[in-house]
């Protein structure tokens, strides 16, 4: 190897380490900064109390409760599509016109602001189909925003998989269907994990198109009217408690629960995925 080659090799190294710890050292300084303000507001009466200002009470349990019920809804009705659509991309469809024309519709919905829809979601959702501020509103409106992430992460996910597991389970008789469910989709679970826990993120950290559908109303659902209660999620709640109080010590104690309920979401997810590769 040239000198020329070596000094350029060597830069482009350099390059590589110094914005990799600079992107690591940006996330840490952020983690810190909010950890180092929040973790003094947490406490069992906030983590367990409900929210009711006029009573004194600055309890967060209701938002917890409201954002997983948005994650686990969003995702009963996304990912199901996500997957199915991705498996007919791959494994069914002709690789054409239409193939490329269901990816470019795709892609611009996962480059739309999260406002339009929110806008969209009030429009159709809450007043076409009347279906008001509720989680099931604020579910539909999440899924559909998470869709393409979703199905181009399985895409990915479901290329990887080597095609002489497919040729092989073929060869010994199995269907089609019954190499996809059984052979293929078992060794694409880890990404499509990966786009659970991306989708988690984006679910847990939206506010506009929340705000939109499923409201703000900080109380728990009754059991018996969960899909049509509204409800109001933590990002939501850190938006509103910042804009309402002076203090900020509950924002971020709101934000250092958010970043907690990420984590643990995502090893969670993590373990699950070094199981099934274990399996």
């Amino acid at each position: 190897m040239s000198t020329k080659r070596k000094a350029r090799d060597l830069i482009l190294t350099a390059l590589i380490w110094t914005f990799s710890l600079l992107s690591a050292a940006f996330l840490l300084w952020m983690i810190i900064a909010v950890l180092s303000h929040g973790l003094s507001g947490i406490s069992l009466d906030f983590l367990t109390d409900e929210y009711n200002l006029y009573r004194g009470k600055t309890g967060i349990l209701p938002m917890i409760a409201g954002t997983l019920l948005l994650i686990f809804f969003t995702l009963s009705i996304a990912l199901p599509v996500g997957v199915c659509a991705a498996i007919y991309l791959i494994e069914y469809a002709r690789q054409g016109f239409g193939v490329r024309v269901i990816r470019l519709a795709t892609e611009s919905l996962a480059g739309i602001p999260s406002i339009i829809y929110g806008l969209f979601g009030y429009i159709f959702f809450k007043n076409t189909l009347r279906l008001g501020f509720s989680v099931i509103s604020g579910a539909l409106t999440l899924s559909i925003m998470v869709l393409p992430l979703v199905v181009r992460v399985t895409e990915e996910a479901l290329k990887s998989v080597d095609n002489s597991y497919r040729e092989a389970s073929l060869a010994l008789g199995a269907t089609k269907l019954y190499t996809i469910f059984r052979v293929i989709l078992p060794c694409a679970i880890p990404g499509i994990l990966s786009a659970v826990i991306l989708s988690m993120g984006r679910i847990i950290g939206e506010t506009a198109a929340v705000i939109f559908t499923a409201g703000t109303v900080p109380k728990i659902p009754q059991l018996g009217r969960v899909l049509s209660s509204s409800v109001r999620t933590l990002s939501v709640h850190l938006y509103m408690v910042a804009l309402e109080e002076a203090d900020f010590t509950s924002a971020f104690a709101t934000a250092t629960l958010l970043i907690g309920i990420i984590a643990v979401l995502n090893w969670g997810a993590r373990r699950i995925a070094r199981r099934i590769v274990k399996r």
